[in-house]
């Protein structure tokens, strides 16, 4: 067997509970029971769905900026404040499992993901 480079932009990582990686075809799956370990290029705010709130019930996630900047925001739960984190590259945060929570670029670059996708969801955003 040989060693074969994966490009992380081109391909989506699944960490299986045997032990296995896969390099697979980047498609988000909210019913695998499997972590995925997702980078992006993004350009705009539609590259990272900021107009949509987000949530991982089964898991925490691990955000990264790799390159550029971004700002990550935690929707209030009752009784708190907003919670925001302004990422330059080589910073990371981990958003708790059951938390809502949306990007919005500040600097065009690149983006690292690693989460359990099964019973993720979107919400859209409204804006007050």
């Amino acid at each position: 067997m040989g060693v074969t480079a994966i490009d992380l932009f081109e391909s989506f990582l699944r960490l299986r509970p045997d032990g296995q990686v896969h390099a697979e075809q980047p498609a988000f799956h909210p019913e695998r029971a499997d972590w995925q370990v997702m980078a992006f290029h993004v350009a705009t705010d539609a590259d990272l769905h900021a107009d949509h709130w987000e949530i991982h019930p089964n898991a925490d996630e691990v955000v990264a900026c790799l390159t550029g900047r971004i700002r990550l925001f935690l929707k209030p739960q009752e009784g708190e404040q907003d919670e925001e984190a302004e990422l330059p590259a080589g910073k990371a945060v981990i958003v708790p499992r059951g938390r809502w929570h949306r990007i919005e670029l500040v600097d065009p670059g690149d983006i690292l993901s690693v989460t359990l996708p099964r019973g993720s969801r979107l919400e859209e955003r409204t804006h007050a």
